[in-house]
């Protein structure tokens, strides 16, 4: 192929694959987010806006985020942003995977395994295990699911 030629597939590719990796992920409205959390047993109504305050400030609602690196290396994974040191795999990093799941699965529009695993690390810990809680969601979080009906 002559050089535009060239220059214009590789453009062609990109776009492509560009649109095929973000034809998975999905950015939850607040109020839709909090309804899935519920049907999916995540959570009741009474907590419910901990859970959307959390993932605003974690991931803004954006299920294919990957945060990091953290001091240590490790790496924060889709809407909840689950650190793959403890509760998820890579091929170069699984140290404990205790929600025993590849972390990429953490980044498509399908949250029930994300919602799985963060239903276990707040058995484990509460919500103190984020960060983005800790910083911005203690107190009074009913206006992140205000005007949501529920």
């Amino acid at each position: 192929p002559q050089p535009e030629e060239s220059t214009m597939l590789k453009l062609a590719v990109v776009l492509v694959l560009g649109l095929v990796c973000t034809a998975h992920a999905k950015t939850f409205g607040r109020c839709e987010l909090a309804r899935k959390l519920i049907e999916l047993g995540l959570t009741s109504r009474n907590e419910v806006s901990d859970w959307v305050c959390l993932v605003e400030h974690e991931s803004s609602y954006r299920t294919h985020v990957k945060g990091g690196p953290n001091w240590n290396g490790s790496y924060d994974w889709g809407l909840f942003q689950i650190n793959d040191y403890y509760w998820c795999h890579v091929s170069t990093n699984a140290a404990h995977n205790d929600c025993g799941i590849n972390c990429s699965n953490l980044l498509d529009n399908n949250i029930e395994d994300d919602a799985r695993c963060a239903k276990i690390i707040y058995n484990r810990h509460g919500f103190n295990a984020w960060y983005g809680w800790i910083n911005n969601c203690q107190g009074d979080t009913s206006s992140y699911i205000s005007g949501c009906g529920l």
